[in-house]
């Protein structure tokens, strides 16, 4: 789900920090949720949901279906001016772009999602050459304050 998160700040051309305070969560916790120290939360969710409505529950959760859903038919994009709210699109910088803009950032983003390869940390062993330690000698300290010394025998 981080990985979507990011995903939707990197459409709406944010970086973490204005994108946190884009959906009122203190930039602490988002660090947190992309360093992997925190998982997101319902209240994470619903105040992404509450700023976007047009982005799609169903992907943001499980990564499945089309990132946003298609609210705005093309009859009502012509009429966007004497409805403009903003909370009709995603950001509505200006009434001309936002249908294009949609289509071409969900275009553009799953295609560069499905096309960038997975890294995968390798876990590789080194193996260090050491010489082989021996025994030299064991002490027994003894509770009379007397000792013993034991040296293995050389043969």
């Amino acid at each position: 789900m981080k990985d979507r998160i990011k995903m939707i700040m990197e459409s709406q051309h944010m970086t973490q920090q204005t994108f946190a305070q884009f959906i009122q969560m203190s930039p602490a916790s988002l660090s947190s949720i992309f360093n992997g120290r925190t998982k997101p939360t319902l209240t994470i969710v619903e105040a992404i949901k509450n700023k976007i409505p047009a982005l799609s529950l169903e992907w943001l959760l499980s990564g499945t279906g089309p990132m946003y859903m298609d609210q705005v038919p093309t009859s009502n994009v012509l009429d966007h001016d004497e409805s403009a709210s903003p909370q009709d699109g995603i950001i509505d910088f200006d009434s001309q772009s936002e249908s294009p803009t949609l289509s071409l950032f969900e275009q553009t983003n799953m295609d560069s999602v499905n096309n960038t390869p997975i890294n995968k940390p390798k876990n590789t062993v080194k193996i260090i050459d050491k010489p082989q330690r021996k025994i030299s000698e064991i002490r027994v300290f003894y509770d009379d304050k007397t000792w013993e010394t034991f040296v293995p025998q050389k043969g």
